[in-house]
């Protein structure tokens, strides 16, 4: 499942109790002003990805909470958070034309929150998010609650793709994806702690990534560990060789202010390429081209370390 994270600039993610409709911002409690702009975000095609959540109280909650999810330049690590308390879900639009204008609105919130993790469990745009789903949601609360990690929110969250991954997750504001999660594994990434090779199989990949970048990433997260989580990233695409190559490029800071730049060749992998339904509801199969990495080798590296082993001296080849 590499290389399936959505791209996205920013994330709106905006609290609603479900029941949801198919089309999420079609369900009776959204206003009439936000499906508006909703509708007018997507004909811009901007990079802009809308959501639904809600938790196990939001219907009790006589206030709305909204949070801002934006890519910055450069290196980083996480997306910028802002979280807004409104009064109701009539304010969201007004709210999101002012951040869109590049103003800050007066009801952004200093947040204790680090972490907030949504759970696809949108069955009513495809079933294997509530069957799947919404069981893991029910855990994935509980463990968060027996493990006393106050700073991380769970989220029933509306379709983000790949629900052939069910149960999958967003984490947020990193914007790393997950599927095919179970408790155990769950936990390896809240706590960034355990068998690493996990993420072979739960791995969808990283948001802030282009999605052949983020095969390339999931090479290097293997490569440093659990302690790539803690570094400054940016890849891009440099060139594409041809139909079947792309040569790729991550630079990363780590926190003692040492840079590193990896290349590679991401490659089409016919063997691992596949053609199948990419939902409940298909009625036709989709090719899914799937890559892997060739030649990955380090070309520079500046560090504040002068003793820097053999292996991390520039141009040395690692495939």
């Amino acid at each position: 499942m590499i290389g399936s994270a959505t791209n996205n600039q920013s994330y709106i993610l905006v609290e609603c109790s479900p029941p949801w409709m198919p089309e999420a911002f079609d369900s009776k409690w959204i206003p009439e002003n936000l499906k508006v702009l909703v509708k007018e975000v997507k004909s811009a095609k901007l990079p802009i990805k809308f959501l639904l959540i809600a938790n196990n109280i939001s219907h009790q909650v006589d206030s709305t909470t909204l949070l801002i999810y934006q890519r910055e330049e450069g290196l980083v690590k996480k997306y910028r958070q802002q979280e807004f308390k409104l009064r109701n879900i009539q304010q969201v639009a007004a709210v999101v034309r002012q951040w869109l204008a590049g103003k800050t609105p007066e009801c952004e919130l200093a947040t204790s929150a680090t972490r907030d993790i949504v759970v696809c469990t949108h069955g009513s745009h495809d079933q294997c998010c509530a069957r799947y789903g919404n069981p893991f949601y029910a855990q994935a609360v509980a463990t968060v609650s027996n493990l006393g990690l106050n700073t991380v929110r769970m989220w029933k969250s509306s379709h983000f793709g790949g629900h052939r991954f069910a149960p999958t997750i967003i984490d947020l504001p990193e914007g790393r994806y997950y599927g095919a999660l179970e408790l155990e594994s769950f936990k390896s990434i809240l706590s960034r702690t355990g068998d690493l090779q996990c993420l072979n199989k739960i791995y969808r990949g990283w948001g802030i990534l282009p999605n052949p970048i983020q095969i390339l990433e999931r090479e290097l997260i293997f490569r440093y560990g659990w302690d790539w989580f803690s570094y400054k990233v940016t890849g891009k695409i440099i060139e594409h060789l041809d139909n079947h190559c792309i040569q790729a490029e991550i630079a990363f800071e780590k926190p003692d202010g040492s840079l590193y730049i990896y290349q590679a060749n991401i490659v089409k992998d016919d063997a691992k390429t596949l053609k199948i339904k990419g939902s409940c509801t298909a009625k036709q199969e989709s090719v899914f081209i799937k890559y892997s990495v060739v030649s990955l080798r380090l070309t520079s590296q500046k560090s504040s370390d002068p003793q820097l082993p053999h292996y991390l001296l520039p141009s040395h080849d690692l495939s």
